[in-house]
């Protein structure tokens, strides 16, 4: 969820503010955090493929936008990034809960 969000919020701060580094922070602070979230859940590789993925889907957002629409090309890209997340992440969290010692 924060992945998705982190994609909608810089993008809604950045056209709220007009200043794109302002959404760009909030971009750099939440995929932060979710590296940070994902290191912890799922180890190095997942957490550098959800990052790569992440940046990947962050860069096609911006051709896309001329196609579809900015607003409709970050809410794809936020809606596949979750998807990605959830896979990479999500998976190791459900084999993980339940286990003495799992990170929370």
């Amino acid at each position: 969820m924060v992945a998705a969000a982190t994609f909608l919020a810089g993008f809604g701060v950045a056209e709220l503010t007009g200043v794109r580094a302002i959404g760009g922070l909030v971009l750099i602070g939440g995929g932060a955090w979710c590296a940070r979230t994902a290191l912890q859940i799922a180890g190095p590789v997942a957490a550098v493929a959800l990052v790569a993925i992440a940046l990947a889907l962050f860069v096609v957002s911006h051709p896309l936008g001329h196609a579809i629409g900015a607003w409709p090309a970050v809410a794809v890209s936020a809606g596949l990034v979750a998807g990605v997340a959830a896979l990479l992440v999500g998976r190791r969290q459900d084999v993980l809960d339940g286990q003495p010692g799992a990170p929370s």
